[in-house]
C-alpha cells in the first residue's frame, strides 16, 4: 500500500506503540486519527503530529461504536490498544479477567468488524492486530494477556485467509518486551537482562512496514520468530527450555 494520502485509525495512542505509530504514519502523509483513554496525551500527539484525536475507553462497547461512526472510512486500522496484568491465575480477580478479554481481544474484533466491511467495498484497507510473542508460546505469571494476543493472532490469521482477493490484507505484529509504561500498569517491574526492551519507535517502524509491504506476521525483533518456531516445531523441547530458563 502507499499510505501517502491514506486515512487510518491507530488505538492505544496515548502512549508507546500506538503513539510512535501515529507519529510514524503522520510522516508517511497518512491522515491519523488517534485514540486512547488519556485526553492530556492525546492532545500533546495531536500538536505532534496533526492526528484527529478523540479519547475512548474500549472496554464499553458502545465507545468503540462511537469510536467507528467518528474515524468514518479508514484505509488502515491499527489495533493497538491493549493492557496487561502479571501474577498467578487464582489470584486474579474476575473483572480484571473480563476488562483483559474486552479490552485487547473483543474490542479489536468489534472495531474490525465495523470498519472492515467499509474497506472491502471500496477494494482497498489494511489491518494491523499488535499481539505479543507471549501470544504465540505463553508466558508464566500472564495466563490471561497470553491468551488475548493468541485469540487476536488466530482472528488475524483467519481474516486474511478470508479477505484474499478483495484488496484488504491483514498483518500481525509480535514485539518482544518494548520500553513503554506496560510493565508498570501491568503490575510489575521488567528486571530480565536479555532480552533488553526496545524502543517503541522500533515497532512503529515494522508496523509501517507490515502495511507498506503486505506482510502477514512480523516479529519483533526478528529473532523473537525463532521460539515462536520453536515452540511449534518441537513443543517439548521448548516447555522444557522454558521450565528451565522461564
Amino acid at each position: 500500500m502507499d499510505l501517502s494520502g491514506k486515512a487510518a485509525l491507530v488505538t492505544g495512542a496515548s502512549s508507546g506503540i500506538g503513539r510512535a505509530t501515529a507519529i510514524a504514519l503522520s510522516r508517511r502523509g497518512v491522515r491519523v486519527h488517534a485514540t486512547g483513554r488519556n485526553q492530556q496525551a492525546l492532545e500533546a500527539l495531536a500538536e505532534a503530529c496533526g492526528a484527529a484525536v478523540l479519547a475512548a475507553d474500549l472496554s464499553d462497547p458502545q465507545n468503540i461504536d462511537r469510536l467507528a461512526d467518528w474515524a468514518g472510512p479508514v484505509d488502515v486500522l491499527v489495533n493497538n490498544a491493549g493492557f496487561g496484568w502479571a501474577g498467578p491465575f487464582t489470584k486474579m480477580d474476575t473483572g480484571t479477567v473480563q476488562e483483559l478479554i474486552d479490552v485487547d481481544l473483543a474490542a479489536p474484533i468489534r472495531l474490525s468488524a465495523l470498519l472492515v466491511p467499509g474497506m472491502v467495498d471500496r477494494g482497498l484497507g489494511h489491518v494491523v492486530n499488535v499481539a505479543s510473542i507471549a501470544g504465540h508460546v505463553g508466558v508464566r505469571f500472564e495466563a490471561v494477556y497470553s491468551a488475548t494476543k493468541a485469540g487476536l493472532i488466530g482472528f488475524s490469521e483467519s481474516l486474511r485467509y478470508e479477505l484474499v482477493g478483495s484488496g484488504v490484507t491483514v498483518s500481525v505484529v509480535s514485539p518482544g518486551a518494548v520500553r513503554t509504561p506496560f510493565f508498570e500498569r501491568e503490575g510489575r517491574r521488567y528486571d530480565r537482562a536479555f532480552p533488553r526492551p526496545m524502543g517503541p519507535e522500533r515497532v512503529a517502524r515494522a508496523i509501517v512496514r507490515a502495511i507498506e509491504g503486505d506482510r502477514a506476521q512480523v516479529f519483533v525483533p526478528r529473532w523473537m520468530g525463532f521460539p515462536a518456531w520453536l515452540h511449534g516445531a518441537w513443543p517439548g523441547l521448548y516447555r522444557r527450555l522454558a521450565a528451565h530458563f522461564g
